[in-house]
């Protein structure tokens, strides 16, 4: 049975992804400088926010059925709203990222309150950089690599800038404690 709590995680998680697989198509070009990155920048970092958030609150286990319920509905919406290739790197990208940082989260999660969110959200978006741009742009004439490196940064950007909201509202909900045997 699904937590009927998980739903605004789910929710936050699919808007997410769906708007960062159309905006990924559209490139941003600051002042003229060039094709530096895509729109999708902006947005998609903050999957990992929803991750740290649902998984501080609710744990691994539950964290995981929003990452999977998250996967499947917002890569339907993505084939039908963006490219199909955009899609399943979306897909396999965000399925294999969010799950290392949920792994990596609840591994730090007794740390201190910033190193869970930073270090997994930093190694997610690493993961994710490389298999999305891979799958989704290799072999064309866009200037994917670029995209790339510059996606990650504002990733890098977002994490931690994602700090301070995490903390305001990481003391909302009394945080996940994990059952000792």
């Amino acid at each position: 049975m699904f937590d009927r709590r998980l739903i605004p995680s789910v929710l936050a998680m699919v808007a997410t992804v769906v708007a960062s697989n159309i905006l990924v198509q559209y490139p941003f070009t600051p002042l003229g400088l060039g094709d530096l990155l895509t729109w999708g920048a902006f947005s998609y970092p903050f999957a990992f926010l929803v991750t740290d958030l649902t998984n501080r609150w609710f744990g691994p286990v539950k964290t995981r059925r929003v990452v999977y319920v998250g996967f499947a509905i917002a890569v339907l919406l993505s084939i039908w709203l963006s490219e199909p290739r955009i899609a399943l790197a979306s897909g396999t990208a965000f399925l294999c990222a969010q799950l290392l940082d949920v792994t990596i989260f609840n591994r730090l999660r007794a740390g201190s309150w910033w190193r869970a969110p930073l270090v997994s959200s930093s190694i997610g978006s690493a993961l994710d950089t490389i298999i999305f741009f891979s799958i989704a742009f290799a072999g064309s004439d866009l200037p994917w690599t670029t995209w790339a490196l510059g996606d990650f940064s504002v990733k890098m950007l977002v994490a931690l800038s994602s700090l301070m909201p995490y903390a305001k509202l990481m003391n909302w909900v009394k945080p996940y404690q994990p059952v000792r045997a």
